[in-house]
């Protein structure tokens, strides 16, 4: 069996099994323990042996719902392997875009700071207060979560790539109340699936990823609304507030942070694949 035969073949049995088909080339890159410029190079060579029962193994378990990257350990995020499991939210391509807005609206918001205090809300993986870390050194992270094993699997990914975060165990900011400290930057990325909606999801989502990151009641809006009720009283003067959220919530999630915050400047913006995905907002001056 050559390297392209077992990609065709994986690919097909994916497809039809309407599973992702490019989850062949991760699996097998794993196997191979090659990156895909290596993978790539050498498709026309002989799988070495034992290689190929272990990888149709592996593909078969993707195709009955098994996360691809629950079998790899880890996913990649802002060019940077992060190591996930059933406790922790798989990072999305979507958030390295909400990291992105953080990092270009941050140059000019921050412009002249010694220092900027950001906490990442409900971090999971860790993945964008870890990105933010390593982006940007002025940034100084606070990383909420209220289960503590996904704080362990956090902490973990901030050790192996050497990024210095706070990581705190509460619900939502009471941590950060309850030191009294105050943000410049609050970033979440919450549950906002409504509950009747899960049941649609995937398997490969619903039956292998904590629902406690998905799940955010009746219209998906619970977290958004006990964020922007607390936030005013954390935030510095001069604040970065950044939301993802899901399709279709952008002006909900807009209203209710300018319900509490109603001098500050907000905007919806839309993710590459046109749908609206993140929410800012710029807070600048006393008057909140």
């Amino acid at each position: 069996m050559k390297v392209y035969e077992a990609l065709k073949w994986a690919s097909s049995f994916l497809a039809e099994a309407e599973r992702d088909h490019n989850a062949g080339e991760l699996l097998l890159r794993h196997h191979l323990n090659m990156s895909r410029a290596e993978m790539l190079a050498n498709l026309r060579t002989d799988l070495p042996e034992g290689v190929w029962e272990s990888f149709k193994a592996d593909v078969n378990r993707h195709a009955e719902g098994i996360p691809v990257q629950h079998m790899i350990g880890s996913e990649e995020f802002y060019g940077r392997s992060f190591i996930v499991n059933k406790e922790v939210l798989i990072p999305r391509p979507e958030t390295e875009e909400l990291v992105e807005g953080i990092l270009l609206k941050a140059k000019y918001l921050f412009n002249g700071y010694s220092s900027v205090e950001a906490a990442d809300i409900g971090t999971g993986s860790g993945a964008i207060a870890i990105s933010l870390a390593l982006e940007n050194p002025l940034f100084k992270l606070s990383a909420v979560d209220i289960a503590q094993e996904s704080l362990e699997v956090a902490q973990l990914n901030a050790k192996t790539l050497g990024a210095e975060v706070q990581f705190l165990h509460g619900d939502l900011l009471s941590p950060i109340l309850n030191s009294g400290k105050k943000l410049d930057v609050v970033v979440s990325n919450p549950p906002y699936i409504p509950d009747a909606d899960i049941l649609e999801l995937s398997p490969v989502v619903k039956d292998h990823e904590p629902i406690r990151a998905l799940a955010g009641g009746a219209d998906g809006l619970d977290f958004y609304r006990r964020l922007a009720a607390e936030i005013p009283l954390v935030i510095s003067e001069r604040a970065l507030i950044a939301f993802e959220v899901g399709a279709g919530q952008g002006e909900d999630v807009k209203a209710l942070l300018l319900d509490k915050l109603p001098h500050a400047e907000a905007e919806v913006k839309y993710d590459i694949n046109g749908k609206d995905r993140m929410v800012f907002a710029v807070v600048n001056g006393t008057s909140q």
